[in-house]
This record gives structure tokens, C-alpha cells and sequence, in this order.
């Protein structure tokens, strides 16, 4: 996937319009309209054997009359042409091609292949890329590009939009144009048969021209891809997603339309909210936050003040933000003091700050003033209704004046919300040509806040250090994966209580003690051996909600109930389930339930993002995906902690405040360890852990079913998150004894990783940073921590200090091109272990890595005084040389 020729989409110098057209509304002649009239500077070739000229541009007949290989060609011919184009174009040396046409995987050539995959085929074989098919075309505006079908020119501006829709691309550009709001990119993706979203986010989120980027998502192709890129791109500039197929018909509509699998609304929540996605659910919403994106700066904070002339719409947008987890601004003593002095002695003298129904410019833009001012507030919400006894344009104007001359216009967001319509039209025209977010409702221009808070609360999130998990926490695969292989060997495919015990004790997970017996006596004699009160339950494979068919009777106290109990759901059963297999009974001894409260968590596979995990209240009736949050492996307790915080705050778990009850640490331990299990185990297909009792910080896993997939499945595919990879780790030995770890670095390792950057003397610092360096703040330690695997390595020596604990030593890291080509790597080892082979033993691995990795070139660079380091390079097979007029010795190694 070259990032290369995405260069060539974006940077074009020459274009070649194959079909174009004289005859209106032809997509060959709305296409060279377009190109000319966005006053691109390159040549525009219009190819076509009917016409001599093209709106009067010279016409070619064929591709290969044309005087030059063009960069980029759009192709406006009949879907059964496109084919033979796309061959004639790849062989021409053209680099990248737009395909307008649709239907094109629905339709076949003679040999029964459809027009999409000869199309695509012909493209890869001689490495041209495609944009499309079904594709509305492309606009760069800072470029004067337009090779669209669009009725419209998108202004120039900061905003990059990526649209699987075209019908949305249209929308948003008339709406955009409307506002004055412009693009650094606007691309229709079309099928995606080809140029996905993945290369777009990496090509945007490395783009100086684009400050944030906006997606119209219908469905995902490449998961892991597609989450790489929005995290490595997040981490940059935010990223809004608005994602159709909310609903059930909606998410059918949605196969239709791309052809796509489009998966479960709620588990693409939860990967947008991973990757550090802000999700927005209609237009209305995604209109206002690209409103908020195109008009302010990142926030410092998340305090709102209102300024008002009227309550009510004010009352209005408090509600709106504490009811979407906002913070209003308190105001000290002497804002106070300066609002007391301006307005009249009747003001509420709290946020919201009204200040009249009377007030006037002066009035309005003091106010705003003194809260700009003070450090009370990190964005401020003005807000005017109409009223005869102040101008609405006068005090648009007087705002606008003010804020443009604020020493603190960039560091507090003003953002406005002038109500009505014909009094308020003109005001709010101001407002968008001067660059002030403006809202036709209190309630929008809170919720354009809130996205601005959430992507804030978003990045902190990622950025924090997660919790390390107890010591005495077991993670046995091995364990898990003998008894897995066992069940799989003897045919099974749904694995019970019984079943399971041996599997999850692997990772410490509790449950309690079960027994299946064959007969009413039988389990007699199971509940007098474990002691009463005992729970028995119908087990059978063919039931999976036992208490549908109410084949769970608890608290049995003596041989007589057990024998009741199960004579009469065993009669039940082969009442209402004749053709369900009965394999006995299950008896369980009863948990202690007083004061404790019964969760449910399950494992689904989503067909496009693989294993997700689900957390939410216990019982039967619930719709997974509605009635839990989602989280997608791995989790750490960070992770997990987030996805408990969610599930209450959207009462998809509800905290009953019993005595014992919900312990946020415990619940932790076992979201992360279900991860761990779901991450080795790629035989489980499901897991269902329903109850889960917790009491306290004790967890136990009631009652439990497992089930396994059919065939062998791709470990390495299936998750859409790349986990720690621990086959990585490697023992090994100094010269000086000393028994050091060699692992893949974990966001756990921050504090430790920060003590080791420190620890370099400052000749060290000096050679690592090629300079004199500050140390190391928190965000930029959790760049340096928090990888993504599938993208990046970083390698740490790890050995046991003088105390005990874990210490680094040393660590190696490289960070590798999209296109796999080239991966640059660092590296630094503690100033006092220097001389005892870690520098080497760091070098080799990650040499090995990459080779494994298939990787083209590795590079590195050194400062001319670390000769240290080049001749360990020397030695082990680098290319050294030396650039003088950089002052650089630069150690090139190929690995293919």
C-alpha cells in the first residue's frame, strides 16, 4: 500500500480524462467543466475518439496518443469499458486512476469474472492504483483540483473529507459552501475496491494542509488497517466519524449500498472510541462539530461559561451540558467583582452570566472581556436572543472586533448562538465569515463543546498509564489450550460450567464448585458430598437459556427438594423441548449472594472487528450489543476501567450499593484476564458468564458457556487490535553475569522508562537527541509506550533491581514507513550497564525482527562523536557512512 503513489492522488501534476465529453450532463463533460473551472495549473487531457476538442481543449483518441504519462487519470466510460482502461492506463505509466462507474462488481466478462475484479487485477499487476469504483471523484482545492461529479467547487480550508456516500458528499459540500466553510481534501472512496480508508488516514493524519479529518463511514474492509491508521492519526488532530446502520434495517440498507459486511452497530462504537474517534450520529451533529473544528483551538480545559441576555435559552444549554457529563465555569471573587461593577444589581451572579434583556454591545463584549480575562473559563458560549432594545448585528460586530484583538483568543474558545431567524440570519453570517463558531441552538453549540471535550477526554485516556495486574494473578494459555484441544478432539463445541472450570482457573478466574449427575439420586449424592444449599440445573446442548424452560431450581435444602427439584426439570424439559439432548443434571453448591450483585459479561465475534467483550447487567433478556458497552481486546485496567466508568454512566450496569457489590479494582482484574484468555485462546468463538457474582473483591463466574469454532481459525487476523506480542521475549546475559529480559515495551512501563531516560548521563542524552534535551513529559513517555504493534516496535532490557522491582536498561525502537519499505531505528542503554554487550544484544533482535517482519531497509543515524555506535553497527552488517555537512553518521542494513 504505497504511500508513495497516494503522494501522486494528492499532489497530481497532470491529468487525463478518459471519456470526456461534449454533451451535457455527461459524466465526461461535467468532469472537464469541473477541471476547468477549478483553475488547476497542470495539463488537463481530454481522451476520447469522437471530438478533435473538448471544451476546447485539445482531445486525444487514445491513451496512447497522449504527449505525457499523466499522474492521475478519471475514468467516465461504461462500466463494461473500464476494464480495458484501467489495463491500457497501467501500462501507459499513469500512476493512480479515479473509476466513476457503478455496478461494476455486478456485472461479468465472458471468462464469468466481474468487471470490479478485472478491473483490479489489472490495476496490481502493474501497480496502479485505484480510487472507486462508484466513486463521486475528488476535490483539492488548495490545488484548484475539482475531478468530480459534484455541482460544486469545495473551498479551500483545513478540513479533510472522506465519504463512502456520494449523496453525502454533496450534502456537506453545499452545506459547507453555505457557511464558508472550506477543505483541504474532499474524496468520495466509493466501493474501496482499492484506495481504502487505512492509506487515506495515514496519507491525512501526516498532511500539514489538514488540521482535522472527517469520515462517512458505511463499512469497514481491513479492520486492523483501518484502527492502526485512526489511532496513529488521532494521536495528531481529531478525527469525527459519522457511521450509518445504527438500526437493523439501517445496517441492511447500508450492506446494499456498499456491498460491504457492515458488522454491529456498537461494536464500531467501541473501535471508534478506541482508536480516539469522535462519533457523531446524524448530520445536524456532524455539521456543528465541523463548524467547532474549522473555527477553534484545541481545548485547555472543559469550564463553559454562558453569557446570556435571556434565561431561558441559557437554563437551555446548562442542562445540556451536565446532563452530557460538561463543566460549567464557577467564577472567583474577582470576576465577580468586575460583573458586579458592569451589570445590574439584579444578575444571578453565578454561570450563566445574564446579563440582561437591555444589553448592548458595550455591555455584551465587556462581559465576554472580563471572563476571556480570567482563568475561570476554557471556552465561552455567548448567547443572544432577539430584542428591540439591542442591535443583534451591532453586538455581532462589536464580538467579533474584540475577540479578533484578545491576547487570549487562541487559548479560550468563544463560540455563539444568536436565536431566531430573519434578526439573526445576518449576525450569524458575520460570525462564519469571520471564523467565530456559530449554532442555531443553545443545545447544538453545547454539543459542538462536548465533542471538543470528548476528543480531550479521549487523548488523556489513551495517553494514560494503566494499572499493572497483581502478581498472584495466574496466565496459563498453555493450561487453557490442552483442555480447549481436549474438548475439541472429543467433538465438542459448546463447553458448560463443568467444562470450563479448568480453562478459566487459568487466568485466575473463580467460579464455583459444579458436578453433572446422571440421575435424581445422583445428584443427591453430589449435594450431600459439596453441603447444602445446592442449585440444580437442566445441562443440555441444546438449551442455552436454562431458565427459558425453567431448568434452574436454587436454594435446595435437603435430599427431598434436590429430588423434586430435579424429577420436575427434567419432566419440563422433555415437555417443552422433546428433541433437546439431556446430559444430565448440573448441581452446584449456592454462592453466598447477601449483599452481593450478579453481572453479566460476554465474548461475541463480530464479523468485522472479531472478538469484542461486553459488560452489562445479569439475566436472560437482554439484547447483547444494546444492553452492554463494548470493548474490543486487549484491555489493560486502564481500558477496562474506562469500560466499567461507561456502562454505569449509560446505566448499562447499575451500581445497587450493596454491601458488598461492585469493587471497581476486582471487576478490572477480570475484564483484563477474560482479554488475556480471549487473546490465546483462538478456539473460543463465544463466551457467555452469566451471573457473575460480585461480592466485594471477590468475583465468581456462576454460570458459564463457551463455545468453539467449527474450524481452525487465523490467530494473527482475527483481532482487530494487535496484542502484546509475548513470543517476542527473549532471556539473555550480560558479560557481566547480570540476567537481563529482552521484551516488546507495554504502557505499563512508563514510570520505569521515564527513571531510564533519566538515568542517561548528559553525553548520553546528548547522543541520543542529538542535542541537549529537557526531560521527558508524561504525553511524550506515553508516545514512547503506548505502541501500536502492528505499525511500530520498541524493544526494552529489563533486569531486577537491588529492591526487587523491575528496572530498563537498555531499549531500541523503530518506527517503519507504511509501506513497509524502511524502518528507522534509536536506541540507548543505561550509562553504567555500557561495555556489557546490551547495545548488541538490542541491535541483533531487533535486526531479527524486522527481517521477520519483511521489511526492505534499516536505518539508523548517530552523531559523529558516537563512534561506539557505528562500529557496532559495523560490525554487525550496517553500511556506515558519514555526512559532513550534516555532521551524521547514518548506518544503513538491507534485510531483503
Amino acid at each position: 500500500m504505497s504511500q508513495r503513489t497516494l503522494h501522486t492522488l494528492f499532489k497530481p501534476k497532470s491529468v487525463a480524462i478518459i471519456g470526456a465529453s461534449n454533451t451535457e450532463k455527461r459524466a465526461g463533460n461535467v468532469v472537464m467543466k469541473n477541471l476547468l473551472a477549478g483553475g488547476f495549473s497542470g495539463p488537463i487531457m481530454p481522451v476520447t475518439p469522437k471530438y478533435e476538442a473538448v471544451l476546447g481543449v485539445l482531445a486525444y483518441p487514445n491513451i496512447e496518443a497522449l504527449p505525457l504519462k499523466p499522474d492521475l487519470a478519471i475514468i467516465c466510460t461504461a462500466a463494461f469499458r473500464v476494464p480495458g482502461v484501467v489495463e491500457t492506463l497501467a501500462q501507459f505509466g499513469c500512476k493512480v486512476a479515479i473509476i466513476m462507474a457503478s455496478g461494476m462488481a455486478s456485472h461479468f466478462n465472458d471468462e464469468g469474472v466481474s468487471f470490479l475484479e478485472e478491473a483490479r487485477l489489472n490495476a496490481k499487476r502493474y501497480g496502479m492504483r485505484i480510487l472507486g469504483p462508484n466513486s463521486l471523484g475528488m476535490m483539492l482545492p488548495n490545488l484548484g483540483l475539482n475531478a468530480s461529479l459534484a455541482h460544486a467547487s469545495a473551498l479551500p480550508g483545513k478540513i479533510a473529507f472522506v465519504s463512502q456516500s456520494a449523496a453525502i458528499c454533496t450534502t456537506v459540500l453545499d452545506w459547507a459552501n453555505n457557511k464558508g466553510i472550506g477543505f483541504s481534501s474532499f474524496i468520495s472512496l466509493g466501493d474501496a475496491t482499492d484506495i481504502d480508508f487505512d492509506e487515506l488516514l495515514d496519507y491525512l493524519g501526516r498532511d500539514s494542509r489538514t488540521n482535522a479529518i472527517m469520515l462517512y463511514v458505511d463499512s469497514i474492509n481491513e479492520k486492523r488497517h483501518f484502527l492502526s491508521a485512526a489511532r496513529a492519526a488521532s494521536r495528531n488532530k481529531p478525527i469525527l466519524v459519522i457511521k450509518s446502520g445504527r438500526s437493523l434495517e439501517g445496517t441492511n440498507a447500508a450492506k446494499l449500498h456498499t456491498g460491504g459486511v457492515t458488522g454491529n452497530d456498537a461494536v464500531y462504537e467501541a473501535a471508534f472510541r478506541r482508536a480516539g474517534m469522535l462519533r457523531v450520529n446524524d448530520l445536524i451533529e456532524l455539521f456543528a462539530a465541523v463548524e467547532t473544528l474549522a473555527h477553534s483551538s484545541p481545548l485547555l480545559g472543559e469550564r463553559l461559561a454562558i453569557v446570556t441576555n435571556g434565561g431561558g435559552p441559557a437554563v437551555l444549554a446548562l442542562d445540556q451540558l451536565m446532563l452530557g457529563g460538561g463543566k460549567s465555569a464557577s467564577l472567583n471573587s474577582n470576576t465577580l467583582n468586575l460583573l458586579d461593577e458592569l451589570l445590574p444589581s439584579t444578575w444571578s451572579g453565578q454561570n450563566p452570566i445574564d446579563i440582561g434583556g437591555d444589553a448592548d454591545a458595550k455591555r455584551y463584549t465587556k462581559a465576554v472581556e472580563i471572563m476571556m480575562d480570567s482563568d475561570d473559563a476554557d471556552a465561552i458560549l455567548v448567547l443572544h436572543s432577539p430584542s428591540a432594545l439591542g442591535d443583534s448585528v451591532e453586538i455581532a460586530n462589536a464580538l467579533v472586533e474584540m475577540v479578533a484583538k484578545h491576547p487570549k483568543r487562541n487559548k479560550v474558545n468563544v463560540l455563539t448562538n444568536w436565536s431566531g431567524e430573519d434578526s439573526a440570519y445576518p449576525a450569524r453570517k458575520h460570525f462564519n465569515r469571520t471564523g467565530i463558531p456559530t449554532y442555531r441552538t443553545p443545545e447544538g453549540a453545547v454539543g459542538a463543546f462536548m465533542h471538543m471535550v470528548e476528543y480531550r477526554r479521549n487523548q488523556k485516556l489513551l495517553q494514560e498509564v494503566p494499572q499493572s495486574i497483581p502478581d498472584n494473578i495466574p496466565t496459563n494459555a498453555e493450561q487453557a489450550r490442552a483442555r480447549l484441544a481436549k474438548a475439541l478432539g472429543l467433538g465438542k463445541r459448546i463447553l458448560e460450567t463443568h467444562e470450563s472450570q479448568e480453562i478459566l482457573s487459568a487466568y485466575g478466574l473463580n467460579t464455583i464448585d459444579t458436578y453433572v449427575a446422571n440421575t435424581p439420586e445422583d445428584a443427591v449424592t453430589v449435594a450431600n458430598k459439596i453441603g447444602y444449599p445446592v442449585a440444580v440445573k437442566v445441562q443440555s446442548p441444546d438449551i442455552h437459556h436454562k431458565s427459558d424452560v425453567h431448568g434452574v431450581m436454587l436454594n435446595l435444602t435437603c435430599e427431598d427438594e434436590v429430588i423434586q427439584a430435579a424429577t420436575a426439570i427434567r419432566s419440563r424439559v422433555l415437555l417443552t423441548n422433546p428433541d433437546a439432548k439431556l446430559e444430565g443434571l448440573i448441581v452446584q453448591k449456592m454462592a453466598l449472594t447477601a449483599g452481593a450483585q450478579e453481572i453479566r459479561v460476554a465474548v461475541i465475534n463480530d464479523p468485522v472487528f472479531g472478538p469484542a467483550i461486553l459488560l452489562g447487567e445479569g439475566g436472560s433478556e437482554w439484547e447483547p450489543t444494546k444492553d452492554a458497552v463494548v470493548a474490543l481486546p486487549p484491555l489493560n485496567m486502564t481500558l477496562a476501567r474506562y469500560m466499567v466508568i461507561q456502562a454505569l454512566k449509560t446505566q448499562k450496569l447499575r451500581d445497587r450499593h450493596l454491601p458488598l457489590g461492585l469493587n471497581m479494582h476486582a471487576l478490572c482484574v477480570m475484564l483484563t484476564q477474560i482479554s488475556h484468555l480471549i487473546i490465546d485462546c483462538p478456539e473460543i468463538s463465544s463466551l457467555d458468564l452469566n451471573p457473575v457474582l460480585c461480592a466485594g473483591e471477590n468475583v465468581t463466574l456462576l454460570d458459564v458457556n463457551i463455545q468453539l469454532h467449527d474450524t481452525p481459525v487465523d490467530n494473527a487476523s482475527r483481532l482487530a487490535i494487535s496484542p502484546y506480542p509475548k513470543e517476542l521475549e527473549q532471556a539473555a546475559t550480560l558479560k557481566n553475569g547480570r540476567d537481563v529480559m529482552l521484551r516488546p515495551i507495554l504502557p505499563e512501563d512508563e514510570p520505569k522508562h521515564l527513571a531510564f531516560d533519566n538515568s542517561l548521563s548528559d553525553e548520553d542524552r546528548y547522543k541520543r537527541y542529538f542535542g541537549v534535551r529537557s526531560k521527558m513529559t508524561h504525553e511524550e513517555m506515553a508516545v514512547l509506550t503506548q505502541i501500536d504493534y502492528a505499525r511500530e516496535m520498541a524493544f526494552i532490557a529489563t533486569a531486577k533491581g537491588d529492591d526487587g522491582e523491575e528496572i530498563t536498561l537498555g531499549a531500541i525502537r523503530a518506527s517503519i514507513d507504511p509501506d513497509n519499505t524502511e524502518a528507522e531505528f534509536a536506541m540507548a542503554v543505561r550509562s553504567d550497564h555500557q561495555g556489557q554487550g546490551l547495545g548488541k544484544l538490542l541491535l541483533e533482535k531487533l535486526i531479527t525482527y524486522y527481517k521477520g517482519n519483511d521489511t526492505q531497509v534499516l536505518t539508523g543515524f548517530t552523531m559523529f562523536e558516537n563512534r561506539s555506535m557505528a562500529n557496532l553497527a559495523k560490525r554487525l552488517g550496517f553500511t556506515v557512512t558519514f555526512d559532513m555537512e550534516e555532521h551524521l553518521i547514518k548506518m544503513d542494513m538491507k534485510l531483503r
